[in-house]
């Protein structure tokens, strides 16, 4: 739970202070519009890559393990580009606090949610050893 709430404080920290140096991207708003913009943020990361690796699992069953032929490289390739994607999601669902002007702005803003999330992510196995703690 405390990782969330950091996850999210540090994803609104993002968005007021980082964003708008990026070119092409618009915070308007408190903070208060950027806090409620990240756990909107968070959210929809969590819709989209459960939705990405449930569809993945599905191809991987339903074609008995072929399209992991297809699957792998592009999770390789596109594992930063999610971020970008929910950015931009993010951004069209509250279009009068957060704009973005393209897929280049997009990409930037996404790269450093993905680092946000690197740094705020844990193994399993930490969260094993910290409930038998």
């Amino acid at each position: 739970m405390n990782r969330q709430i950091l996850r999210v404080a540090l994803i609104s920290l993002a968005f007021y202070f980082i964003f708008p140096e990026i070119p092409g991207i618009q915070v308007h708003g408190s903070f208060l519009h950027v806090f409620v913009a990240g756990i909107v943020f968070t959210l929809l990361g969590w819709l989209v890559e459960t939705i990405a690796i449930a569809l993945s699992a599905l191809l991987t069953i339903g074609t008995l393990g072929v399209a992991l032929l297809i699957l792998v490289p592009l999770w390789l390739f596109g594992f930063w580009l999610i971020p970008a994607y929910v950015l931009k999601l993010t951004a069209d669902m509250m279009p009068t606090y957060m704009s973005i002007a393209g897929w280049t702005p997009a990409i930037l803003g996404g790269l450093v949610m993905l680092v946000i999330g690197i740094v705020t992510g844990g193994s399993p196995s930490q969260y094993r050893r910290q409930a038998t703690v």
